[in-house]
């Protein structure tokens, strides 16, 4: 699949891997917000320019979207649907992680402590982010696209369920308004 992708969508998963090296998270797999942040990183390529025009145009926009992913990854994974959810039924989320990180440290929820191995080789790729490859590969043939590049990367993000896509929305970067800007809203089923 891989040599399908563009230089642009290359270099996102390569940002991406850099990334998942860089949070210092123990299991080592780039994940779906790997790929975000790395598309965040982006210039002067389709994803970034449709990441401009729906608003991320300053840094202080992107640092918002970046701080919303932390909070997510201290909540060990949840998207803030699901703390409210768990709200609803009387689960206060913040309480759980605030009593957790009291005892076990900031960050014991997100897996974000270094476990003090060092590890050598080839990253894989966690569920999310693969799902979001799958997805790529899936919207680039709904649009009759011949190569994957970053755009479809940024619209499988907007389209499944999950943090960065929550993120996203919240910051009004939907799969509606990011199709809309690349394809000039004729949209193709992207199953």
């Amino acid at each position: 699949m891989f040599e399908r992708f563009t230089k642009d969508a290359r270099a996102v998963v390569r940002g991406a891997v850099e990334h998942c090296e860089q949070s210092g998270t123990g299991s080592g797999s780039v994940e779906a917000e790997h790929l975000l942040l790395a598309l965040l990183d982006r210039e002067g390529s389709r994803a970034s320019f449709t990441l401009t025009a729906l608003g991320l145009t300053t840094d202080e926009r992107k640092e918002s979207l970046r701080q919303a992913l932390r909070d997510a990854r201290r909540r060990a994974g949840l998207s803030q649907s699901e703390a409210d959810a768990l709200a609803g039924l009387g689960i206060d989320v913040s309480e759980i992680v605030a009593r957790v990180e009291e005892v076990h440290g900031v960050g014991a929820m997100s897996g974000d402590r270094r476990s003090g191995e060092w590890w050598s080789g080839r990253r894989t790729f966690g569920r999310g982010a693969k799902n979001v490859l799958e997805k790529s590969l899936r919207i680039a043939v709904a649009h009759h696209d011949r190569h994957i590049g970053d755009e479809h990367l940024l619209l499988a993000l907007t389209i499944l369920p999950g943090v960065p896509g929550e993120v996203l929305a919240d910051h009004g970067v939907t799969h509606e308004a990011a199709t809309r800007v690349l394809y000039g809203g004729g949209e193709a089923k992207a199953g």
